[in-house]
């Protein structure tokens, strides 16, 4: 029941102010006001979102390739001031995976925080993959995960509060099976969702797993399967069956535990947690600190069966970019073949497995183990190597014609018969377009439907129903004014492109094309669009660029 005289004052104060209270970036009256009559400053609520509800639909970028690109992180660390408590062993200077402070002559206290947006769309599945995410920064230096506190974002006022409530009963029993401790947490009300741990540890303090203690000679050895973040981007925009994200999953939210026992025990020289930098921004970061050089193998390296088919199809997250931009540097490909298969080294990973420098001896023993606690994933992928005379920093050298070493299921829709980003009419589709779900996909109409003559447009769909003050705006939009229709077409294309409205995009691109606009002309203004909207809107413009034969 609405409270008129609460909506009444919260208004009053709102339209003095020029503003919505509760957004300053809104006018009052705003457009949820007037379009379904609830004020939200007020504390009335539009029904939210509940049952089946796919995640990775609430953020622009899932997992961990979310974070801020290694180069830009690195610039604005190097700026601050050090840390010169002498009891800090290892801080934010070394850019190692967590912070280690001496307790006394027997323990360090470990920690370290990670906060990420949802890989999978299964809730309770992302909660798990969240805490073993953060707890992994405790495992990759050989320490033991004590107590955790959650950091939540969440859009309580769009979706179920369930579903934050699977979030963190998924945390919880992760970080149950570690034997950590949720004691607390955090929460803020976020248009993206996010979850993420800040873990406590404690370790031996004469034998802390640095990740700058590589040594020539050393075995490279890896413990899960590469691409969770083309799996995690492919399946966000449609091209990635949830079956194959689901086993995904599965790995992303098995624990680095065992890894970590195991390389204590086997003597390992250095380690690292393969996460949003990629497997090259990682091992970039070994040998640049070990003073080495490093040789990959692309036939022993473990990737998901997908993998392949996501290169083949350039099915890429922009993560994927900012990664190589800092890394490449130090990458060099040992031929083309090697030089095609290098994103799978640049794709941020979330929850990724243990990278483990160890005598050679030891990590085939260290890899027997691991296959026998159940990991089958981990592999020998690669050697350190001497750094060459006279060169002030050592290489990754990349080996190799193919990626063989697979793991799970291979499915992979292609670019060309996916008909959307997103079920075009479901409640997660991030689409303006007004058709009823409902209608078959020949009949779908778009926002931008009105006036064909003065639109350049195709007529509304049978029986759609668009307000007729709506189709009057929608005319005079379009007609040519200061602008001329041409220019007004190539916004529309950028618009549409922007949106992620495949309807719009069909209508622009075919009206464009009747006015004599150029195939260069209609990229060059998606271009636009996708500078706004990001990697998915690009995916979405090849799709029907595709459908369309351009």
């Amino acid at each position: 029941m609405v409270d008129i005289q609460r909506r009444k004052s919260v208004m009053s104060r709102s339209i003095k102010l020029g503003h919505c209270v509760c957004n300053p970036k809104k006018p009052c009256p705003c457009d949820e006001f007037r379009q379904y009559n609830v004020c939200a400053c007020a504390g009335e609520r539009l029904p939210v979102k509940s049952g089946e509800v796919r995640l990775t639909q609430y953020v622009r970028s899932a997992g961990c390739a979310s974070k801020i690109g290694q180069a830009d992180l690195l610039r604005i660390l190097e700026a601050l001031p050090p840390v010169s408590d002498p009891n800090v062993v290892v801080g934010a200077a070394a850019g190692d995976d967590a912070g280690i402070y001496r307790l006394d002559e027997k323990y360090n206290l470990v920690q370290t925080v990670d906060v990420f947006t949802p890989v999978v769309d299964d809730a309770y599945l992302f909660g798990q993959i969240a805490a073993a995410n953060s707890v992994s920064d405790i495992y990759a230096m050989g320490g033991r995960p004590l107590t955790a506190l959650s950091i939540v974002g969440f859009p309580i006022e769009q979706l179920d509060g369930r579903i934050l409530e699977a979030m963190l009963r998924g945390g919880m029993d992760k970080l149950q099976e570690a034997g950590c401790t949720l004691i607390g947490g955090h929460s803020i009300n976020d248009e993206e969702i996010k979850l993420g741990f800040a873990v406590t540890g404690v370790m031996d303090a004469a034998a802390p797993v640095r990740r700058n203690n590589a040594r020539p000679g050393d075995a490279l050895v890896l413990t899960k399967p590469l691409g969770t973040g083309m799996l995690s981007f492919g399946a966000q925009i449609g091209h990635i069956p949830e079956p194959v994200l689901h086993e995904a999953g599965g790995f992303m939210a098995a624990l680095n535990k065992d890894a970590a026992e195991l390389m204590l025990q086997y003597g390992a020289h250095a380690c690292t947690d393969i996460t949003g930098f990629g497997l090259a921004g990682h091992l970039v970061e070994m040998i640049r600190g070990s003073g080495v050089s490093a040789e990959i193998h692309l036939e022993t390296l473990p990737v998901f069966a997908a993998v392949p088919l996501c290169i083949q199809h350039e099915i890429l997250s922009g993560a994927i970019e900012r990664n190589q931009e800092y890394a490449m540097a130090w990458v060099e490909a040992g031929g083309a073949a090697a030089e095609a298969l290098l994103p799978i080294l640049y794709d941020p990973q979330t929850s990724g497995g243990l990278l483990v420098a160890l005598p050679e001896d030891s990590a085939r023993q260290y890899v027997a183990a691991m296959h026998d606690r159940g990991h089958a994933a981990a592999a020998i992928i690669g050697r350190v190597t001497e750094k060459p005379l006279h060169a002030a920093e050592g290489r990754v050298v990349v080996i190799g014609r193919q990626l063989q070493n697979t793991f799970g299921r291979s499915e992979v829709i292609p670019m060309a018969s996916k008909p959307s980003v997103a079920q075009e009419g479901s409640p997660e589709a991030p689409t303006c377009c007004a058709s009823a779900p409902s209608r078959p996909p020949a009949e779908e109409t778009a926002c931008c439907a009105a006036a064909p003559a003065a639109a350049g447009a195709a007529p509304p769909a049978p029986g759609a129903i668009v307000p007729d003050a709506y189709m009057n705006f929608m005319a005079l939009a379009n007609q040519e004014g200061l602008i001329d229709k041409r220019a007004k077409k190539l916004m529309a294309v950028a618009l549409s492109v922007a949106m992620r409205c495949k309807p719009c995009q069909i209508i622009h691109i075919k009206g464009a094309l009747q006015m004599g606009i150029t195939k260069a002309e209609l990229d060059e203004a998606a271009t636009l669009g996708v500078s706004f909207a990001g990697c998915p809107a690009l995916m979405m413009y090849k799709d029907v660029c595709a459908e369309l034969n351009l």
